[in-house]
């Protein structure tokens, strides 16, 4: 193993660390284990990495460190009234070049690729039949789309279209033609949205985008793979209970959490996941991808920054909290979800230029709603 003391070098702005080396030829995540010491900067990550008792106590005592004093009531207040401002300054100052696409998703949450098989791909129908399947395929997708646009009509670029919990009208709202939704909650600048399009074909997949910096919500809209028939992306802060989503509770299939409740505060987690698992259908999933405790992005604030255990604020004014697995664990189930995966991905990320290793956490869970019982 790498030395554990060697803590340093990460970027301050969330998220971007974690994303795929360029390497071509390389074993892939999951299965890259460091077994000989002296070969870790042989690629740029290493997966499941075992830690030390004298490594533990050294995040520990950093936390400690950093968390002695906490930032005084009146700046917190501030932190949390404009929390949508300090993320409009971020995605006005780095546009749609800060995050890259996060096709490493689909190695994590595989769900999100995933079609239904049609009898065609099956080898049930022969090469006629099939060919007739494809071109009544072809017309009912441009029929759908027709109608998929229709649907969308009010919400063309420039133009918001408001929804007010009784009057969405549960057969006409943005993707309602589709049989399978997903929602992105936190969107930032689509850089999960656009991957999931380009990835999955799905002519009935639909995928929502939501978050709570307008600027990052127009960069969305901007994007030439923004299309009304497909996605639907719009304002929304997931802790305030007067807001409404533009669609009936029920209606999704997934709702994706990357990297974005750690952004919210403590005490309005719980009402967040609460909701969101309201809007779920019976099979539903969240998946959701996270900081984890003792991440290094953790152990490298200086004191001063720490709002509460836990919870930080960095120097452009985003803030970012930091899961155990038991807490998640927690405010999921209480929300009524059942528990398919919960575990910690400690990664060893390594900067072969500068021989630097950095040691992440991350957590990833899944929680699915239950079926309805029978009756």
């Amino acid at each position: 193993m790498a030395n554990p003391s060697t803590l340093a070098g990460i970027n301050k702005t969330p998220d971007i660390s974690e994303e795929e080396s360029n390497e071509t030829k390389r074993t892939p995540f999951g299965t890259r284990y460091l077994n000989d010491p002296g070969k870790v900067f042989e690629h740029n990550a290493w997966d499941n990495m075992t830690w030390t008792e004298e490594q533990i106590s050294d995040a520990q005592r950093k936390i400690a460190e950093n968390s002695q004093t906490l930032i005084d009531d009146n700046k917190q207040e501030v932190y949390e009234n404009d929390a949508d401002k300090f993320w409009d300054e971020f995605y006005s100052k780095h546009q749609n070049r800060f995050f890259k696409d996060r096709h490493w998703l689909f190695k994590e949450f595989p769900e999100l690729s995933t079609q239904p098989l049609s009898a065609e791909s099956d080898g049930i129908q022969d090469a006629a039949s099939g060919e007739q399947e494809k071109t009544e395929n072809e017309s009912s997708r441009k029929q759908r789309g027709e109608e998929r646009n229709q649907t969308t009509s009010g919400a063309e670029e420039g133009t918001e279209v408001a929804y007010s919990g009784d009057s969405i009208n549960t057969k006409s709202f943005p993707g309602s033609h589709c049989t399978r939704r997903y929602l992105e909650v936190g969107c930032g600048v689509g850089n999960t949205v656009f991957p999931i399009l380009q990835t999955n074909n799905d002519p009935d997949l639909f995928v929502y985008g939501c978050d709570f910096s307008p600027v990052a919500i127009d960069l969305v809209k901007s994007n030439p793979d923004y299309d009304l028939s497909r996605c639907y992306g719009f304002v929304f802060d997931i802790t305030d209970p007067e807001a409404e989503l533009p669609f009936p509770e029920g209606s999704l299939d997934m709702i994706i959490l990357i990297f974005v409740l750690s952004a919210v505060h403590p005490d309005k987690m719980q009402y967040a996941i609460t909701r969101l698992a309201s809007f779920l259908k019976p099979g539903g999933m969240i998946l959701l991808r996270d900081y984890g405790k003792y991440d290094l992005a953790q152990l490298r604030f200086k004191p001063g920054r720490c709002l509460s255990e836990n919870f930080y604020v960095r120097g452009d004014g985003t803030r970012v909290y930091f899961f155990t697995q038991d807490e998640l664990k927690n405010m999921f189930t209480v929300a009524g979800l059942k528990e398919e995966q919960n575990l910690i991905d400690r990664r060893l990320q390594v900067n072969r230029g500068r021989q630097i290793t950095m040691y992440r956490v991350w957590i990833q869970c899944k929680y699915r709603k239950p079926d309805k019982p029978a009756t």
